[in-house]
């Protein structure tokens, strides 16, 4: 079983050192369930994309502003837990940060359900 905040401190690493200013290390795939560890650096973003059927964002560490489209910017500090589904959004790393992101790639009753 990985220790969360183990995975954290080595994404954050990572994404320190990397010129993407990012780092991503999967901790969880049982079927359609997806759990990532995912570490920015401050000022780097996941440039706007779509949502799985259902994902969450969990802030571990840092500060990062999520905006969705059509909607006001959200700023999450550690802790906060931000449902992504069915959304179209960019995510920016305010200061270094890492969170947990949850995605489910397809629901009950989905033809056409989506992997991620």
């Amino acid at each position: 079983m990985p220790d969360l905040h183990d995975v954290a401190g080595t994404m954050l690493a990572k994404a320190l050192t990397s010129s993407a200013g990012r780092g991503a290390e999967q901790v969880v795939h049982d079927g359609p369930l997806r759990q990532t560890v995912m570490a920015l650096r401050a000022g780097t973003e996941l440039a706007e994309h779509d949502a799985p059927p259902a994902a969450t964002l969990q802030l571990l560490r840092g500060r990062v502003r999520v905006l969705k489209r059509g909607q006001l910017a959200e700023e999450l500090t550690p802790g906060e837990l931000l449902s992504l589904t069915g959304s179209r959004h960019t995510v920016e790393a305010v200061e270094d940060s890492v969170f947990l992101l949850t995605t489910v790639s397809g629901l009950p009753g989905d033809t056409n359900p989506r992997v991620v």
